[in-house]
């Protein structure tokens, strides 16, 4: 049944385990719940398991760091004596979470990548290691003990399992020889696990890779785990590009979804990259730049939203943003930077490509260099209240001396009004401190009588001269669309 969700992911690593102080008290303990609770989320996941461990005192499997004595990271002596510090006081760290979360309103997931063999006793079977992952049927019958004790033992809504964290998160579920082979065995094992789960009265969610071809290459035939019922929502996603991405591809599973009533969540990732490409300067999104994803999102058939790694400890700012995502009435007459997402090449290899930064590699005036950029805002019915529109474009290699024309479908922008600024500066600040003024422009092109549409867009850039001396190209390092609303009626 489609149901619209706001679901937030805490790893029980980063923000809580791996941070926090034994012996933990209850309010450190509940912290994950207590931090989104009264906001829209309205189901919180908990991701159990990283290769090497299980982050709860299981039975069936191994808890994290549960097989030794002595450890020599602070880190990990943390989260290893974070959990026996409940365990001697009675303290299931999973029941309690729960708990919390259903006193708080909220659903419960449990998230398992499914790339985990130590944790699950199988160490034997971890490709890292020689093993054949999920073609070991020792392996999927330990993950099967584990799953068996998480839905029968305790009291929550569901199990999350996690294919989309490989490539890029953990190790192959199996191994590129294996796949043709085992892309049935694999299917075999998903009915098992919902088997299991459904007949405990619990619910089965997905997370896999946005590229439907990924998904193929991997043995994960989700098209099948769809038609066979045997899901109850999916998130695609692409851990090997953690940057905020509003035009993510992910058409292909809201369509095999929708055809039998799956809600799909789309996947907010956290950050977005800032600066000079290839610096590796992430800072987090900005309420405008979730506004925007969100909204893409959802008009274009998305259920609802996921998110998580929010900049921690959440404050005001990503609380707010929390709520707004669980409510796109509030999202609809408010500013939105639709920023398009710079490539990164682990997801590029994988297939999952981005036009940025683009290569104008020389001065040509007969030819355009062009990108593509989805708006969800009802630009039309909107005109009365929308008070701005800019299109923003950080420019690499360039000076102002150099004849830059732009297009917006089609409609030549050389009328507009442009100013320029150094490229560290950004208009709705993400990275002011950043020590790259001479790197880049920003310029910035008031959108007054050239207006995007609601849709794709098409912008095209041609370098059409340089000055005297200056030899080569320039780069489109970002391009965004920023819409920007009153709130009275704009005359």
């Amino acid at each position: 049944m489609r149901r619209q969700r706001t679901i937030y992911f805490n790893d029980a690593r980063h923000f809580y385990l791996f941070v926090l102080e034994p012996p933990m008290r209850m309010e450190d303990l509940w912290r994950p719940v207590d931090e989104v609770a009264g906001t829209g989320v309205d189901t919180l996941v908990y991701g159990i398991a990283r290769a090497d461990g299980l982050f709860y005192p299981s039975k069936a499997g191994k808890s994290f760091r549960s097989d030794v004595d002595e450890i020599d990271s602070a880190i990990y002596w943390k989260v290893r004596h974070n959990i026996l510090s409940l365990q001697e006081r009675g303290v299931d760290i999973l029941q309690a979470l729960a708990d919390r979360a259903h006193e708080r309103g909220m659903e419960f997931f449990t998230s398992f990548r499914m790339g985990t063999y130590e944790g699950v006793g199988s160490p034997e079977a971890d490709p890292a290691e020689g093993g054949r992952g999920l073609a070991d049927a020792g392996a999927r019958e330990n993950q099967l003990s584990v799953f068996e004790e998480i839905v029968s033992q305790y009291d929550l809504e569901g199990l999350e399992l996690d294919f989309g964290a490989s490539p890029g998160g953990m190790p192959p579920v199996l191994l590129d020889e294996d796949v043709a082979g085992y892309t049935p065995v694999l299917t075999e094992h998903v009915r098992r696990i919902a088997e299991i789960t459904r007949t405990a009265g619990k619910q089965v969610g997905i997370r896999v890779p946005c590229i439907e071809e990924v998904c193929t290459a991997q043995g994960f035939d989700v098209r099948t785990w769809l038609k066979e019922g045997l899901v109850d929502y999916i998130t695609p996603m692409m851990y090997a590009n953690l940057r905020l991405d509003s035009q993510m591809p992910m058409d292909w599973a809201i369509e095999a979804a929708h055809e039998v009533n799956v809600p799909v969540y789309g996947m907010l990732q956290p950050f977005v990259e800032v600066g000079y490409p290839g610096h590796g300067y992430d800072e987090h999104y900005t309420p405008e730049m979730m506004r925007a994803a969100v909204s893409n999102y959802l008009a274009k058939g998305a259920d609802g939203v996921y998110s998580w790694f929010l900049d921690w400890p959440l404050g005001a700012t990503e609380r707010n943003m929390l709520t707004e995502m669980a409510n796109p009435d509030l999202m609809s007459e408010a500013d939105k930077q639709y920023r398009l997402s710079r490539r990164t090449e682990p997801a590029a290899g994988l297939g999952y490509d981005t036009t940025l930064p683009l290569d104008v590699p020389e001065a040509d005036p007969g030819r355009r260099h062009a990108v593509s950029i989805y708006i969800a805002d009802d630009i039309e019915g909107k005109a009365d209240r929308i008070k701005r529109m800019t299109l923003r474009m950080r420019v690499g290699n360039t000076v102002t001396a150099d004849e830059i024309s732009v297009w917006l479908n089609g409609e030549s922008l050389h009328g507009e009004t442009v100013s320029r600024e150094p490229g560290a500066y950004v208009r709705i600040p993400v990275s002011p401190h950043r020590i790259e003024h001479y790197s880049a422009q920003w310029i910035e092109i008031e959108l007054s009588s050239v207006r995007p549409r609601q849709g794709d867009n098409l912008v095209e850039v041609s370098l059409a001269s340089r000055p005297a001396g200056l030899v080569g190209g320039i780069t489109i390092d970002d391009l965004e669309i920023v819409i920007e609303y009153g709130v009275y009626e704009v005359g």
